[in-house]
């Protein structure tokens, strides 16, 4: 039996619910709460020692970092694959993801974490403005994809798709708080600045199982 600790609102941990509902794998949900650092509790820390989420225990085995995850879960479940079905397919899908993270990552999460806490001031102005930039660069190279068709790599959604869509996700309810002032003006409304990514966001929320993939706590608030 799949075992999954996540937290509500963490892009790493919802990557692993779009897979695990893409693939049509039964498991059993551990929501955690942050807040309540639930996370760092000893029954986590024995399975991740670093204390973070998510983590996917599979009856004796325990597999933590979410890439990692979405690695396992296509080797020990090939069908429907989200690592390409070539050598060659998955050689271009890596290296995207490990692009995303090399280069927009750090600097989207940059964002988060400033607009859903000090929010901006005259102290982070000057960084939060060339993360941006630097996001919404990453965000153009991700538009000329998804105007060359549906998915990010290739012809099927994909394991890039997961890794990108919840950090987007996460951006977008970030820019929308108030305050978010000049850095939400790079990027929204995404429909017109990116038509394309815009488009692809909708077509990920369409699909079978999405629903139980949605942060909970964002429902309410």
């Amino acid at each position: 039996m799949i075992d999954v600790y996540w937290g509500s609102g963490s892009p790493y941990s919802w990557r692993v619910l779009l897979a695990l509902e893409h693939k049509r794998l039964g498991y059993r949900s551990h929501l955690l709460q942050f807040s309540k650092q639930e996370h760092k509790a000893p029954h986590i820390v024995a399975m991740n020692p670093r204390g973070r989420l998510p983590i996917l225990r599979h009856d004796d085995y325990v597999v933590f970092e979410s890439v990692a995850i979405l690695y396992y879960l296509d080797l020990k479940y090939p069908e429907p694959p989200i690592f390409g079905r070539t050598p060659e397919e998955a050689g271009v899908i890596m290296r995207v993801i490990c692009e995303f993270e090399a280069y927009a990552e750090d600097q989207l999460m940059k964002i988060v974490r400033a607009l859903t806490g000090p929010g901006l001031n005259e102290d982070n102005l000057g960084e939060l403005t060339r993360a941006m930039l630097a996001a919404a660069s990453e965000a153009r190279t991700i538009e000329g994809r998804l105007s060359k068709g549906d998915w990010i790599v290739g012809d099927d959604y994909s394991a890039v798709d997961m890794v990108v869509y919840p950090a987007i996700k996460v951006l977008l309810r970030a820019l929308q708080r108030p305050g978010a002032g000049v850095l939400a003006s790079r990027f929204l409304p995404v429909e017109v600045n990116y038509p394309s990514l815009g488009r692809w966001l909708a077509r990920v929320e369409a699909l079978p199982g999405f629903d139980r993939t949605f942060p909970p706590h964002w429902r309410t608030g």
